[in-house]
């Protein structure tokens, strides 16, 4: 179990780490565009491709896209009654409900449960950038973000996944090819740029920021055992469920909340000791799935 837990962890924050070091060394590296391009390309090219490859049931995955929506929802209501001193609501119930599902959750559950399971993961990660950039911006700014998840290529990209999945004759063979080559540059490309994003910040106030970490990290597991005793849920959906509320803070969180001026720095913080933290919990969380459920 040992040497299968490495196989799994070890490449993703081996290809974290190396972006990490790129970006220490180069010091001022601008990943902007690079950043655009996979979320606009790229990303939306692998969900495309994802979908098309592994049909998705939506009558029958019902339980998953709810329990996928109630594990982002839940920790932002549980956090609620948390208060942390010099800490605004807003900015710890956005870290708390919104995790690193892109970057470190979609190739650590491929490699952890099997690339059978990657429609699945793409829903999650499909709900996941909808809220966030719905109801998360509207959380940041009760004036903006109502509409902006109509914006979002990911979103239509799913879309079109989803109709074409069992109607592959609809479009020629070249089209799902060049969206699977394109789809392929993704997953490296987040884990790469997570590294240099994190190279670029520095942890203050670890105190305040390991007591959040410790707080999302509960109302995760809270959120995980009221949504697996309310849904019919399968062996395999459990899994992805435990990891993704285990996941720590998605970088977009501190690029949100640095454009709406919602404590950047702490969130900052908030988010690094969150990625650093992981290196611990989720080698913990892989194997307590992989061995009990």
């Amino acid at each position: 179990m040992f040497s299968t837990l490495l196989n799994i962890v070890v490449p993703v924050f081996a290809v974290v780490a190396i972006g990490f070091a790129f970006g220490r060394r180069q010091r001022h590296t601008d990943m902007s565009f690079v950043n655009l391009a996979n979320v606009a390309v790229f990303c939306p090219a692998l969900v495309f491709s994802a979908l098309v490859d592994n049909p998705i049931q939506l009558g029958a995955s019902w339980p998953l896209l709810v329990a996928g929506v109630l594990v982002i929802l839940l920790p932002g209501l549980l956090l609620c009654v948390f208060h942390f001193r010099g800490l605004e609501r807003r900015t710890l119930v956005l870290g708390g409900m919104f995790r690193n599902t892109g970057n470190i959750g979609i190739p650590l559950m491929m490699l952890a449960y099997g690339d059978d399971k990657l429609g699945a993961i793409i829903i999650l990660f499909v709900l996941s950038n909808v809220i966030h950039f719905s109801l998360g911006l509207f959380i940041l700014s009760h004036s903006a973000g109502r509409w902006q998840w109509l914006k979002s290529p990911i979103l239509w990209a799913a879309a079109l996944g989803l109709l074409l999945a069992e109607h592959r004759s609809l479009l020629p063979e070249f089209v799902y090819t060049s969206s699977d080559l394109l789809g392929q540059i993704a997953v490296p490309l987040m884990l790469f740029a997570l590294g240099v994003r994190l190279s670029s910040g520095e942890i203050g106030e670890l105190g305040l920021a390991f007591k959040v970490n410790v707080s999302y990290l509960l109302v995760g597991a809270s959120s995980l055992l009221l949504v697996a005793w309310w849904l019919p849920l399968t062996r395999d959906w459990l899994q992805l469920l435990a990891l993704s509320v285990m996941l720590p803070p998605a970088v977009l969180n501190y690029l949100l909340c640095e454009q709406y001026g919602c404590q950047p720095d702490k969130m900052a913080s908030i988010v690094l000791l969150g990625n650093l933290l992981s290196i611990v919990t989720i080698p913990v969380v892989i194997y307590l799935t992989l061995t009990f459920l």
